[in-house]
């Protein structure tokens, strides 16, 4: 039986979110989107616990809400690093001798399921490295280089890429607790978008499991009224 950890990060800053409130703490339906997440990843059997990491700023109000919605397979919450990989890497170094399968997790994503958590793990089991991820819906065109989210002058399209081989890529993100340690041990200096990157540049196996579209990402404002909308229908 592998003992399987769970790596949930909400370090970041979140620049792009323009609010008063940081985004692992906002309110979807009167509950802090992290505690979503935390609570079903507390409630799946196969995860044995749950290591939060966050920033200086939220690490007293995350504390609170782990306390006050009862999750208790959280074992620690520690503090995050610059970047993204960084606050990962943190998180890894943290987990037990007994781990043998380590989970990675956004925390502004709050809407997995024990069905993801159950097919990811047990692919990664399988195969050492699984993500979620989805079909990309929209017509993706590569165009001349610009500045991300912003619209600069003559942006000019360059090539449509082949919408059947994109996939819109989710966490979380399982590994072989050895794989993903000798990955971010070796090139965690370089700068990546996620976890799965680095155990390419190994040149290891990554197999997707399919997610679902709302497992969304709180990454703006407008993210917010989607979310909103899943919590109702969730119940």
């Amino acid at each position: 039986m592998s003992y399987v950890s769970a790596v949930v990060v909400a370090a970041g800053k979140g620049s792009r979110f323009k609010y008063s409130v940081p985004k692992p703490l906002v309110k979807i339906n009167a509950k802090p989107a992290i505690v979503y997440s935390l609570e079903t990843l507390s409630r799946h059997p196969a995860i044995k616990e749950i290591i939060v990491v966050t920033n200086a700023q939220n690490r007293r109000s995350v504390n609170y809400a782990i306390r006050k919605y009862r999750i208790l397979k959280v074992s620690a919450v520690i503090g995050g690093g610059r970047r993204r990989q960084d606050s990962v890497y943190n998180g890894l170094r943290s987990l037990g001798r007994k781990t043998d399968i380590v989970l990675i997790h956004d925390g502004a994503r709050p809407f997995i399921d024990s069905g993801i958590i159950s097919r990811s793990i047990e692919k990664a089991i399988s195969s050492g490295a699984a993500i979620i991820a989805v079909p990309v819906k929209d017509t993706v065109k590569e165009v001349t280089k610009s500045q991300r989210y912003k619209v600069t002058k003559d942006i000019l399209v360059k090539k449509t890429l082949n919408r059947d081989t994109l996939w819109e890529v989710q966490t979380p993100q399982v590994f072989r607790k050895r794989l993903i340690l000798r990955a971010y041990e070796r090139f965690r200096k370089c700068d990546v978008t996620d976890d799965a990157m680095l155990v390419e540049k190994l040149g290891a196996p990554v197999k997707v499991v399919e997610g679902s579209y709302n497992n969304i990402k709180i990454t703006t404002i407008e993210d917010l009224i989607i979310a909103e909308a899943i919590a109702r229908e969730r119940g």
